[in-house]
């Protein structure tokens, strides 16, 4: 038999746990506001904390922000409850080093830092682009933080499929990944699209966890970095329809005013590079069957049969540079394409001057998954492809020069692969069947 003193502790003990307190920040992570001088600073909580604050400031002055947080309960069958904060860093001086740290009179992160963008027409922002990482075998993630904590990178387009999966064991899965990338998107805002691992609970892990432009019930947003003009899609819509058709019909509209607005003189003139992500490729050359492998690729061409809302075409009247894809856990790179034709600026320079959007894909950053598997032959329109773990990086450096090259992690940090794009006007291709029409009080003028 236990002693009453014994079984008074027993209990004590009991309910002193039933009663621990988790208010210390974590998971922090940057993004870009509604416009890239703005940094929003987000982070959770396991308990209320009744205030959201980040304390931010240059050479030894400090400042505060206030912002607030909301309750995010996952789906699964333990309703995992946290608290996720959002502040707005406003009116930052361009192109400084800030140093913050976040939290509340009841616990405080660690400090950070970050650099606010520039607002000169000169600035050259250099991204790493990837998708398909994984909480397990996140193979690049080494590397990627290494790189970001030097100041290599101004910001990280993350294109779909994050922790496999973030609602995975209550959400607990997706509170590990949101640690593992703190040590990237704590420093750079980490700019994000929905892949087909977030469909869960119709996408409520990545719409509350990540503060993207627009809010959370939107799953597209736009943002000017520079010389870039970077529009982000959901893909999913059109893939998980028994969330309906009105997000694809939203979508396609929301998207085509998005390009109207980039696309009026004074708009490309500032921006002039378009270049739109989303997570499940057009094109591909693999041997898994998936919808990219197929000539009437849903994205590409629309709706099954009847063929409506089909992107390809919109990205291709109006002008689209880039087009960045993930899903497929393999790098590949096109000749600029549309419809299955090749429309090279030249057969000695393929992206001089191309006549139509090139297409890549970077799905290999790693995950469980393991790599996917090219076809024995390699298709005329495809024009690198490699299956090493590896992510992407793009340095705008002006209005018509853009670089590209491929890192392998397999291969040590080796580049794989590299290249050029030079454009010396920006608009409508040569050969689109564009119809400039008015929208929203918005004449386009055709333009060369």
């Amino acid at each position: 038999m236990y002693s009453l003193k014994i079984i008074f502790y027993f209990i004590v003990i009991k309910l002193i746990n039933a009663q621990v307190l988790w208010y210390q920040p974590e998971q922090i992570h940057l993004s870009y506001g509604e416009t890239s001088n703005e940094i929003v600073v987000t982070w959770s909580t396991f308990n209320d904390t009744k205030e959201s604050i980040v304390k931010y400031g240059i050479g030894g002055t400090i400042l505060i922000a206030k912002g607030y947080s909301k309750i995010f309960v996952d789906g699964g069958s333990k309703k995992h409850l946290q608290y996720i904060h959002r502040v707005t860093l406003s009116s930052l001086t361009p192109n400084s080093i800030y140093v913050y740290h976040c939290g509340s009179h009841l616990g405080w992160s660690a400090q950070y830092w970050f650099r606010s963008s520039p607002t000169v027409e000169t600035w050259q922002p250099h991204l790493a682009i990837y998708g398909d990482m994984g909480n397990e075998n996140a193979q690049s993630l080494a590397r990627l933080q290494e790189e970001t904590q030097r100041g290599l990178y101004d910001t990280i387009l993350h294109v779909g499929d994050f922790a496999y999966d973030m609602d995975s064991e209550n959400g607990e899965v997706g509170d590990e990944f949101m640690r593992q990338i703190e040590s990237i998107s704590a420093y750079v805002p980490y700019m994000t699209c929905p892949g087909n691992h977030e469909e869960q609970y119709n996408f409520s892990n990545y719409r509350e966890r990540f503060s993207m432009p627009g809010g959370s019930e939107s799953l597209m947003y736009s943002f000017d970095l520079g010389p870039l003009h970077i529009i982000s899609i959901s893909t999913e819509v059109y893939y998980f329809m028994n969330f309906g058709i009105k997000p694809i019909v939203f979508q396609y509209q929301w998207l085509e005013k998005d390009l109207i607005r980039a696309n009026l003189p004074e708009n490309r003139e500032k921006h002039p590079w378009i270049i739109v992500m989303g997570h499940r490729p057009m094109y591909c050359s693999l041997t898994d069957k998936d919808d990219c492998t197929h000539h009437e690729t849903i994205t590409r061409v629309g709706i099954p049969f009847l063929h409506w809302f089909g992107l390809e075409q919109l990205l291709y009247n109006y002008g689209v540079d880039i087009e960045i894809w993930a899903h497929e856990h393999i790098y590949q790179r096109l000749w600029p394409i549309y419809d299955y034709k090749v429309y090279n600026g030249s057969y000695e320079q393929p992206y001089v001057n191309p006549g139509a959007p090139i297409h890549i894909t970077t799905g290999s950053a790693g995950c469980k998954e393991g790599h996917d598997i090219f076809n024995s032959t390699n298709p005329e329109w495809s024009a690198f492809q490699s299956k090493d773990y590896g992510y992407t990086r793009l340095k705008a450096f002006n209005s018509s020069h853009l670089y590209f090259e491929q890192v392998s992690d397999d291969k040590d940090g080796m580049i794989i692969d590299s290249f050029w794009v030079i454009k010396e006007s920006h608009g409508p291709y040569k050969f689109s069947n564009m119809d400039w029409a008015t929208m929203d009080g918005l004449r386009l003028k055709t333009f060369h």
